[in-house]
């Protein structure tokens, strides 16, 4: 880039990251689902065409799998955020006042979208969802290795309860999904910049 060159709203760190996340995170949903289903947590189970794996083993081996992808790209993530600065000058501060005047004008419609520039509201759920993230991953590794992560597991306070943690864990980061893919709908440019890299406002 050259010093007159206009700062990409997306840098190319963060749209790598981003699609390979998005496939992970299908794959993890649609297996999780799969293996909720052996063993349902509520009065229903998801439909066999939304899951991953066809069985019980199936789901658990890509579940397993994708895993690691995950991981790896979240590190690349947090490691490439930490030391460019991007959590730093994009994701904070986040103040109250600057929160309660972004949830008010999107009530009323008046909310703004600027590329590269994230607005109050948009920085809490970059950062619920890291935090969900974290939930996941804690969560995810008592249930897997109950034994040998007794103390988190007692953390969690007990297996079946690191269950439904992991599950509502993942029910916000879905709802995180649905509002993300809304606000696409409503501000289209977006996923075109995600995809370039489009030009900083």
């Amino acid at each position: 880039m050259t010093p007159n060159a206009p700062r990409p709203a997306h840098r190319w760190p963060v749209r790598i990251t981003h699609w390979v996340n998005l496939f992970a995170m299908i794959c993890m949903f649609m297996s999780g689902w799969e293996i909720y289903n052996a063993s349902p947590l509520f009065g229903f189970r998801f439909p066999p065409q939304m899951t991953l794996g066809g069985w019980l083993g199936g789901a658990i081996g890509w579940h397993l799998a994708v895993m690691w992808l995950l991981a790896l790209n979240a590190l690349c993530y947090l490691l490439w955020s930490l030391f460019s600065g991007h959590f730093r000058r994009d994701l904070l501060p986040l103040g109250a006042g600057a929160l309660r005047r972004d949830i008010l004008q999107a009530l009323t419609l008046r909310l703004q979208h600027r590329q590269g520039r994230y607005n109050a509201i948009q920085k809490l759920m970059y950062l619920g969802v890291l935090a969900l993230g974290g939930l996941l991953v804690l969560s995810g590794l008592a249930i897997w290795k109950p034994v040998q992560l007794q103390h988190l597991v007692a953390l969690f306070g007990g297996f079946d309860t690191a269950r439904y943690v992991h599950f509502f864990a993942m029910a916000g980061i879905g709802l995180f999904v649905v509002i993300h893919l809304l606000m696409v709908i409503l501000v289209p440019r977006t996923l075109w910049a995600m995809i370039t890299g489009g030009k900083h406002e």
